[in-house]
């Protein structure tokens, strides 16, 4: 393994894109303790402290910088949901959506632009929600209540969530991996410390029941330790469709006639519904907090906070099933990959090619997401089985839905390493 590590930097292209992926970490954790102008943090982290698990997910994504009101409070989260809303738009509801994802990379640009501009808008709309609806729930929060200051506060919240989509896309082009998720990641794993003193602090502040919480914490370890094995089985889980080709003379030479497969991943969607379903569901308590004390806003606030049994738990499993299927089916579509093999004169054995063959792919994927889907909604809502047990505060943001993305981003990554060494014959990181 450290042979394996030691390989990375002898490739100069790898180590490059290494280097730079930890250059642009090391300025988003330098931008998350940079403070908005005209705003009293202090008093925001008083409200955090009393208002448990409303702004709690939101400040783990982004390693605390939601709690220090810095110019990436609001993190990468407009970015998301401008996406999920642009994707849901290219299934044939604006005819131009549609056609430009069927347009292959020219028409992906096009889409990629226009998110860019979404992204934008709902910065510059969600910034102002904050900086009014914060101001209203804590006072002296804005320290000069104008309007320049407040145009002050919105403009520079949308800049820094600008400036993060900027460094995910270019950690994607000139780093390693995904770069959204890779941000997501760092924020997560910079969060640990913060979640690790409230755990200190909620379980042996109590002298007389000191083995008690040692049982608690050995028990949380082992709880981590089975969630994690479980997410790395599944997510690399692959259902192999074997596939035969049939041989074709062209001019003087043949080809076709090998056997291959098809790889179906169990969860091909990855961690993508669970960020999806959290952006949905985290946004209509958010913007009611800031009318809290009215009969609606509270009655949002009680019932859709997955971190509790009830409502918000039920949809939020819907929703991570919802999306499961969706981004499955948008990245593996049956028919066309049923024509592709028949084009190219393959087949599945037993199965005629055509509408039988695609009729056959969409229901090994309905299995295989159906079982991706409720592993990742059972896995989500295991922080309230751990915030329970151990009798933890709500603001604890341990368990499934942190370690899902962290697992998956850190395989992904694994994997786009790994395939950089093979390809310059290296072994890899699961070679012996």
């Amino acid at each position: 393994m450290i042979r394996n590590l030691g390989n990375i930097f002898k490739v100069e292209d790898l180590r490059r894109r290494i280097l730079f992926t930890l250059m642009m970490l090391v300025i988003f954790r330098i931008g998350s303790f940079i403070p908005v102008p005209n705003t009293n943090a202090l008093a925001l982290q008083q409200m955090m402290s009393e208002t448990q698990g409303v702004f709690g997910l939101i400040n783990a994504f982004s390693g605390g910088a939601f709690t220090n009101f810095s110019i990436f409070a609001m993190g990468i989260m407009p970015y998301i949901t401008a996406s999920i809303i642009v994707q849901l738009l290219t299934m044939d509801v604006i005819p131009a959506f549609a056609r430009w994802a069927k347009e292959g990379e020219v028409g992906r640009r096009k889409l990629a632009q226009f998110t860019r501009y979404f992204t934008i808008v709902l910065a510059l709309i969600q910034s102002v929600g904050v900086a009014i609806g914060f101001n209203r729930i804590t006072p002296g929060f804005i320290e000069d209540e104008s309007v320049w200051s407040y145009a002050l506060i919105s403009l520079t919240l949308t800049a820094g969530t600008a400036f993060l989509m900027w460094v995910g896309e270019q950690i994607t082009d000139k780093g390693i991996g995904n770069g959204i998720s890779i941000l997501i990641f760092a924020g997560i794993i910079a969060s640990i410390p913060g979640t690790s003193g409230i755990v200190y602090e909620a379980l042996f502040t109590n002298e007389s029941q000191l083995f008690l919480s040692i049982l608690k914490v050995v028990g949380l370890v082992l709880g981590i330790i089975v969630v994690v094995a479980a997410c790395v089985y599944m997510l690399q889980g692959v259902r192999k469709i074997p596939v035969q080709y049939t041989k074709r003379v062209v001019g003087r030479k043949m080809y076709g006639g090998q056997s291959t497969h098809i790889p179906l991943k169990v969860n091909a969607a990855g961690v993508i519904p669970v960020i999806f379903a959290l952006s949905l569901l985290m946004f209509p308590p958010t913007i009611a907090s800031f009318w809290s004390g009215h009969p609606v806003a509270d009655w949002i606030i009680a019932n859709f906070d997955y971190m509790k049994f009830g409502l918000g738990m039920v949809l939020y499993v819907v929703l991570i099933i919802g999306f499961t299927y969706f981004y499955t089916f948008v990245q593996i579509n049956p028919m066309q990959l049923a024509d592709q093999m028949k084009k190219n004169g393959g087949f599945i054995p037993g199965i005629r090619p055509g509408k039988n063959t695609s009729t056959y792919l969409t229901r090994v994927l309905n299995r295989l997401t159906l079982s991706g889907a409720l592993f990742l909604a059972a896995v989500s809502i295991l922080p309230v089985f751990f915030i329970i047990v151990a009798d933890l505060p709500q603001s604890v943001q341990i368990g499934g839905t942190s370690l899902l993305i962290v697992v998956g981003v850190a395989l992904e990554t694994m994997k786009t390493i790994e395939s950089q060494l093979i390809k310059r014959h290296y072994k890899g990181f699961m070679h012996k």
